[in-house]
């Protein structure tokens, strides 16, 4: 299907996730890239507290060699009502959201459901995939269930953690990562030596989320694609992340930015064939949509590849993994978002002819 000639495109930035910042850069990015010929461009900030606002004054910065969009939390613009608010567009000029909402009330579902109720076309997976992706536990559970190599794990919930000790020297062994369930961007993670640490590993990821994740750590690569589509997925050339610090943490990502990308990665042919298969296997497992970061382990003398974690809104700054990879493939910046909108409009399209009552 040919993109529309004209289309509005609401981007969604900032939220009241810990990753707020990382959604001001990806913002920027994207409503840099675009071609204003095409589109018209409406950014709509979410605060730290949840509110929305116009955020007209963000598009000012566009060229001027600003990191980021300023936050929401500074905008001057009016509270908006969200519903409203996204779905402006005509039969002319169609709306495509494009939710730059990293994390926990973006990331998982909580967005995407409210796009589906505004009945409007959106960039991304859609609300089931959106929430198993972002749960680290559940995701794994499908990954399992559909036959997809993973590190061991385990998971429990807050009023479980007494016992915890013993069942990660029994199931897993250390060193271990303990991390949040639910959050992204290795925030709240910790890697973990020895049952000393454990503790306080633990509650420093109950401050993010009710739910804890144990991870046997693995002495490997770690190995990065982009995939891209909905019904026929395509996956990128794969790519190495060489963490600078001892693990590749929210500062490595972000702050320093002194990690090694590899981009393409130092693979042969075969391991480039297996690892494109098993992110599109996962990525069908989970049944996303749109796009997705497929993030693995390699080990090279063991179990080879393992998947770690699919992202559903991978970032869009300038160091981030999603798009250099498709440039690397091949797609510049400004087509692959022309491709995401393009693929928003037609799910819309599809979704939309199924019948809702009897």
């Amino acid at each position: 299907m040919a993109p529309p000639h004209r289309t509005r495109l609401v981007v969604l930035f900032g939220g009241r996730s810990a990753e707020h910042d990382v959604s001001c850069e990806s913002a920027l990015q994207v409503l840099q890239a675009v071609d204003p010929a095409r589109y018209d461009l409406v950014p709509i900030g979410i605060t730290r507290e949840g509110r929305w606002v116009a955020a007209a004054e963000a598009l000012a910065v566009l060229g001027t060699g600003a990191r980021a969009l300023p936050s929401p939390d500074d905008s001057g613009g009016p509270e908006l009502d969200p519903l409203p608010a996204v779905n402006g567009g005509t039969a002319s000029v169609p709306t495509v959201v494009f939710p730059l909402v990293h994390g926990p009330m973006g990331e998982d579902g909580t967005i995407q459901g409210l796009l589906e109720l505004a009945g409007v076309a959106y960039i991304g997976a859609g609300v089931a995939a959106s929430a198993l992706c972002m749960d680290k536990a559940l995701s794994k559970r499908v990954l399992e269930a559909g036959g997809l190599p993973v590190v061991r794990w385990l998971s429990v919930r807050a009023p479980e953690v007494e016992g915890l000790a013993e069942r990660v020297a029994a199931e897993l062994g250390y060193p271990v990562f303990v991390k949040p369930s639910n959050m992204g961007s290795s925030v709240g993670v910790s890697r973990v030596d020895g049952p000393a640490g454990l503790d306080s590993a633990v509650t420093e990821a109950l401050r993010y989320d009710e739910y804890v994740m144990v991870e046997e750590a693995i002495t490997g690569r770690e190995i990065e694609l982009a995939v891209l589509g909905d019904e026929s997925p395509r996956a990128s050339l794969p790519g190495e992340v060489r963490p600078s610090r001892a693990f590749y943490d929210f500062e490595d990502k972000y702050l320093a930015a002194a990690a090694g990308l590899d981009i393409p990665a130092r693979l042969g042919p075969a391991d480039v064939e297996e690892v494109q298969a098993l992110a599109l296997a996962a990525y069908r497992a989970l049944r996303v949509d749109g796009m997705a970061r497929v993030d693995f382990f390699f080990e090279e003398a063991g179990r080879r590849f393992l998947v770690n974690e699919l992202n559903t809104i991978p970032g869009f700054t300038p160091i981030s993994m999603y798009p250099k990879l498709w440039e690397a493939s091949g797609l510049p910046y400004e087509k692959l978002v022309d491709e995401l909108v393009t693929l928003a409009v037609e799910r819309h399209l599809r979704r939309s002819r199924f019948e809702t009552a009897r």
